[in-house]
């Protein structure tokens, strides 16, 4: 069994009161690496300025987490397969909505993979869609999450 481990840290400057709401919520993610990235709510859930619209929020963090996740997998089964992948480019997006228990979740998340290969002449939109399928279902933060997960394979 693997375990993951990050630390988030946020400080409260002096000037900021905290209990009247009006806090930044940047903050910074430290990873095991020791990689920091910036992160901040969504400007789209707390207001500027309160929110920093240049970092990271954990709206785009899930929704990366989960093409970056199908994308080492899809990598995976072509190499597995004999296929010769140049590039992959994924324009993913994810959706807020209330889901069925009337609760704010992120409902659907649409990767949109662009795949080139290196002998495309060798590759059908066949098997691009079944490396796809491959990659879903192994996909271990896709089996962990209830997210409606879309794939509009563009290769």
């Amino acid at each position: 069994m693997a375990k993951y481990t990050a630390q988030i840290a946020w400080q409260r400057t002096q000037s900021e009161q905290f209990v009247d709401q009006k806090y930044s919520r940047a903050h910074t993610w430290i990873f095991d690496g020791g990689i920091k990235v910036a992160a901040s709510s969504s400007p789209s859930i707390v207001p500027l300025p309160y929110s920093n619209p240049d970092n990271v929020d954990p709206e785009e963090a899930f929704v990366t987490s989960l093409s970056s996740c199908h994308m080492l997998f899809f990598l995976h089964f072509a190499a597995k397969s004999g296929l010769t992948v140049d590039t992959y480019i994924d324009h993913a997006e994810g959706m807020m909505a209330n889901n069925a228990q009337g609760k704010l979740a992120m409902t659907k998340v649409i990767l949109n993979p662009n795949v080139t290969w290196s002998n495309k002449s060798v590759v059908s939109s066949t098997m691009t869609d079944e490396l796809h399928h491959q990659a879903h279902e192994a996909c271990f933060l896709a089996n962990s999450v209830h997210t409606n997960i879309v794939i509009c394979s563009q290769s």
